[in-house]
């Protein structure tokens, strides 16, 4: 059995009926030991200190260097001393709503003993929240592996380090066990995957290369939504890279790259510089927010929101060191079918309109 945690204890002033982005996957600690505490192993001491984590927990995020003792990795033997700083970096805090397996279908492009790539579908989300507590990728993935064993005999559990909204495609990367979690989840918050996206977004740009750089949070308007704060106080630090990849005139097409990987940081970023995604409904990017008068441009774009029914983001790249091996880890995902088919009908327009 997998639980979940409580949406109302994480955020009660929240209704139940929101779907929500990707929350917080990783816990960050730091601890001074007390001056009178008498010297006890270092996992057995952050499990007294830490309630709610297994040791087992906390000696993968040992083993994977997320523990330190005044700065410095530490062992889960060491000795806790008074006064001794530790810091660590707990993947997925602790969760309390119960999650069930179900027979929910997702495309697996690679897996082995430690680690499992999903090609997700537009639509899927991937983890139990807001209106969407059953029918998710965990489910499924719970499901597909039942009954099965890992290298040391231990059940096989799907382990999150990242995520990606429900209407975004592409590659999702699950650990299959704590010690890979780990080991991926520091990667993940020292920023050395390499995550590579395709967007559709409305406008032109000036320039080929740019940066978003910019603090993300809750908008006070509409608290399903991010935005960028100029409060440099507030909010999380958040950086997005981007590309062009093809101009159609009214509409972009660019390459994403994350540095950070934060609540809708592309949809947000883009809303923020003035481009916002094709068809993103939350966002702004589901009207006609570039073009011509015409009727029948007006009925083009109409057309291309029913065949891309979503925002138009893809998850094209992945890269990350595996977690047992250190070997370079590489995937590339085609676009799906609703986006590429967009994407061909707007080079047609751009080609043979007049207007452009």
């Amino acid at each position: 059995m997998t639980t979940l945690p409580s949406p109302q204890q994480e955020n009660p002033d929240l209704p139940e009926d929101i779907e929500l982005g990707e929350p917080e996957l990783f816990e960050h600690h730091r601890i001074i030991v007390d001056k009178g505490q008498a010297m006890l192993r270092l996992d057995k001491y952050l499990q007294m200190r830490l309630e709610g984590i297994s040791r087992t927990k906390i000696q993968a995020a040992t083993k994977a260097s997320c523990v330190r003792v005044n700065d410095k990795p530490a062992k889960s033997n060491y000795k806790v001393k008074p006064c001794d700083v530790i810091t660590i970096l707990l993947p997925e805090p602790r969760h309390e709503i119960e999650l069930l397996p179900e027979p929910v279908p997702f495309k697996s492009v690679y897996e082995d003993d430690d680690v499992l790539i999903v090609d997700k579908e537009p639509g899927l989300v991937v983890h139990p929240g807001y209106a969407n507590f059953t029918g998710t990728l965990l489910n499924g993935l719970l499901y597909y592996f039942q009954g099965k064993k890992g290298r040391n005999g231990e059940p096989v559990q799907p382990y999150l380090v990242h995520r990606i909204d429900k209407d975004t495609s592409g590659l999702l990367l699950i650990a299959k066990n704590e010690e890979a979690q780990a080991v991926l989840a520091k990667q993940f918050f020292e920023h050395t995957i390499e995550r590579k996206y395709n967007a559709l977004v409305w406008g032109n740009f000036d320039e080929d290369n740019g940066t978003v750089i910019g603090n993300l949070e809750r908008s006070p308007q509409d608290r399903r939504i991010m935005h960028v704060t100029d409060d440099p106080e507030r909010g999380k630090y958040a950086v997005t890279h981007w590309h062009v990849l093809e101009r159609f005139g009214y509409v972009t097409l660019v390459e994403c790259v994350l540095e950070t990987g934060r609540t809708h940081q592309i949809r947000a970023h883009m809303q923020h510089i003035g481009h916002p995604l094709f068809n993103d409904a939350a966002y702004g990017g589901d009207r006609i927010l570039k073009g011509t008068t015409f009727s029948r441009y007006k009925q083009f774009v109409e057309n291309n929101f029913r065949l891309l029914p979503r925002q138009a983001l893809h998850a094209l790249i992945l890269g990350f060191e595996h977690p047992t091996t250190g070997q370079h880890m590489h995937f590339e995902s085609p676009i799906p079918d609703d986006m590429a088919s967009v994407l061909e009908r707007w080079r047609n327009y751009a080609t043979h309109s007049e207007t452009l």
